[in-house]
C-alpha cells in the first residue's frame, strides 16, 4: 500500500544524504527506520549486538565486516 509522506526539503535532504552513507535508497532508509521504531526490524549493529554475546571479539568482528555487503547498493544492479 502506498503511503505519501510529506516533509521538509531539509529533511529530505538529510534522509538523502544519510541513505547515501548507508549506501541504500530514501525508501529503503524510511522503511529501515519505520521498522526499527514500530520494532519489527534491528539495525545492523543491533543484529551484531544480539549474535555477538556468544561470539570472541574477533568473531564478531570479521562478522561485522561480513555483514557490510547487505548495507551498500551496487548502481550496476539498477541499469
Amino acid at each position: 500500500m502506498p503511503i505519501s509522506l510529506r516533509i521538509t526539503p531539509e529533511k529530505e535532504q538529510i534522509i538523502s544524504e544519510e541513505a547515501l552513507k548507508a549506501g541504500k535508497t530514501k525508501t529503503g532508509y524510511i522503511l529501515d527506520a519505520v521498522d526499527e521504531k514500530i520494532g519489527i526490524g534491528q539495525n545492523r549493529e543491533q543484529l551484531i549486538r544480539s549474535f555477538a554475546g556468544w561470539l570472541s571479539h574477533e568473531e564478531a568482528d570479521e562478522l561485522r565486516q561480513s555483514l557490510d555487503v547487505f548495507e551498500r547498493v551496487d548502481d550496476e544492479d539498477w541499469k
